[in-house]
C-alpha cells in the first residue's frame, strides 16, 4: 500500500523530512546545484486579498525554508532568481518595496544564516541597485563568508542576456589588452566570463506555479539541466516539494546529448 508521506508528522529529530520521505531519495545521486525560479508571489497575494509585498514577504520566508531543507538533504548550492533585469518594468512602488524587503530580510536573517552555515553570494549587475541594498548584500556576504554548509546565490538585477553581453564586453576588453586571443575562445572560456564561474552550472532547475518558461534565467548554464515544474505558487512551496523535485530528477537518465 502506498503511503502519502506529505501528510505524515515530522519528528523533531529528523528535521524537515519524515524518514519515509528521505527513504525515497538516492543520496548518492543528489544534484549538486539547484536553480529556482520562484513564480507566483503576486498571485498568492491576490488570492488572499493581500498586498503584493505580503506575497513577496511570504516568498522570502519560503526561500529560507527551502534553503534549510536543501542543506539538510546535502545540496551544495541553490541559485535563486530574486530580481530580474525585466522586473524594473513593474511599478516604482513595487520595485522599491521589493528592494527594501530584500535588504531588510538579509539584515534580519544574517545571524540565522551564519548559525545555519548558509553562505550568501550574488550574480547579476549589482551596480544598478540602490545603495542600501548593495550595503546589505555586502554585509551579508562578509558575515557568511566562512559558512560551508550550503551556498545561497541570489540573482539580483540578473538577466541571462544581460550577463552574456557583459561577458562579451569583458572578453573584448581582454582581447584589446592582449590578455585573450581568438584561439583562446571556446565554451570553457566563455563560462569563465559569466557570473556563475565560481559555482558551475545547475543540475536541476525548479520553477513553481506550473509555468513552463525559462524567463531569461541562466540560459547558457542550464543547457543540460533537468527541469522540474511544481504546480504550487512559490509561497506554498515546502521542503516536501523539494523532495518531489529531487526524486523527479533522480528518475531521469542524464545523457548529456549522448545516446
Amino acid at each position: 500500500m502506498l503511503v502519502d508521506t506529505s501528510v505524515l508528522p515530522l519528528p523533531k529529530e529528523t528535521g524537515r523530512f519524515h524518514p519515509l520521505q528521505l527513504a525515497r531519495v538516492d543520496f548518492t545521486r543528489l544534484p549538486k546545484h539547484i536553480a529556482i525560479i520562484p513564480d507566483g508571489n503576486r498571485r498568492w497575494a491576490k488570492n488572499r486579498w493581500s498586498s503584493i509585498l505580503e506575497g513577496y514577504q511570504e516568498g522570502a520566508d519560503t526561500l529560507m525554508e527551502a534553503v534549510k531543507g536543501a542543506k539538510e538533504l546535502g545540496i551544495e548550492m541553490v541559485t535563486f532568481y530574486s530580481f530580474s533585469t525585466e522586473n524594473w518594468s513593474r511599478t516604482p512602488d513595487e520595485v522599491m518595496g521589493v528592494m527594501l524587503l530584500i535588504a531588510n530580510y538579509l539584515t534580519e536573517q544574517r545571524t540565522a544564516m551564519v548559525e545555519s552555515g548558509i553562505r550568501v553570494e550574488t550574480i547579476g549587475d549589482l551596480a544598478a541597485l540602490p545603495g542600501f541594498l548593495c550595503k546589505a548584500v555586502e554585509e551579508s556576504k562578509n558575515a557568511t563568508r566562512d559558512c560551508e554548509s550550503i551556498t545561497l546565490i541570489l540573482a539580483l538585477n540578473y538577466g541571462s542576456r544581460n550577463e552574456i553581453c557583459r561577458a562579451f564586453h569583458s572578453m573584448l576588453d581582454d582581447y584589446e589588452n592582449n590578455k585573450l586571443s581568438r584561439q583562446d575562445i571556446n565554451e570553457k572560456t566563455i563560462s569563465c566570463y559569466l557570473d556563475t564561474r565560481e559555482w558551475g552550472d545547475p543540475d536541476l532547475l525548479i520553477r513553481t506555479a506550473g509555468e513552463l518558461r525559462i524567463s531569461n534565467f541562466l540560459l547558457w548554464q542550464i543547457s543540460y539541466a533537468e527541469i522540474h515544474t511544481a504546480p504550487v505558487l512559490w509561497p506554498d512551496f515546502t521542503p516536501q516539494h523539494l523532495i518531489e523535485a529531487i526524486v523527479d530528477y533522480q528518475g531521469r537518465q542524464r545523457r548529456w546529448g549522448g545516446g
